[in-house]
């Protein structure tokens, strides 16, 4: 993973966060906590998601929706413009348009660029502003799970803040 944790409360935050996913992958109380904890897992295996299991996560953990399907998570994204115009539910997600998708689903705000345009690209931009994004990163690179993860977990904490 190209992206560093950062030092401080917003690193306690960020572990308390991930340390709560692992609560739900290591103690499922039904059959239905069960399956989040394989999906999170099979998640965290993934090097590169589509459009479509990335917004079945997000939505999900804004609590903006929940699908069974990751199409229809897919579409109700699409059909909000939380995901760009030319996505397709099963092409490689890119980091710029999963920053997008976070923005939009979590309601955070930006700059003035990303509130007149609602742009992948300004979204980008503002993840890292916001210090969501750390390193050396292209905003076109495909988004692996473990990514995936960190970046809602540093949002959550963020909202927590």
């Amino acid at each position: 993973m190209n992206i560093l944790l950062p030092v401080g409360k917003k690193r306690k935050a960020i572990l308390a966060a991930l340390c709560f996913f692992g609560v739900l992958c290591a103690v499922p109380a039904s059959l239905a906590a069960q399956g989040a904890a394989v999906e999170i897992e099979a998640l965290l295996a993934s090097r590169a998601l589509s459009y479509a299991q990335a917004s079945r996560f997000v939505l999900e953990a804004a609590d903006a929706a929940a699908f069974d399907d990751p199409i229809e998570a897919f579409h109700f994204a699409r059909e909000r413009n939380w995901l760009p115009r030319n996505a397709e539910p099963n092409a490689l997600a890119r980091l710029d348009s999963i920053s997008l998708l976070l923005m939009q689903s979590f309601g955070l705000s930006g700059g003035i660029l990303f509130t007149l345009t609602g742009s992948a690209h300004f979204a980008y931009r503002e993840m890292e502003h916001m210090g969501f994004i750390h390193g050396r990163v292209s905003p076109r690179q495909t988004v692996s799970g473990d990514t995936l993860l960190y970046l809602t977990g540093r949002v959550l904490a963020h909202l927590e803040e």
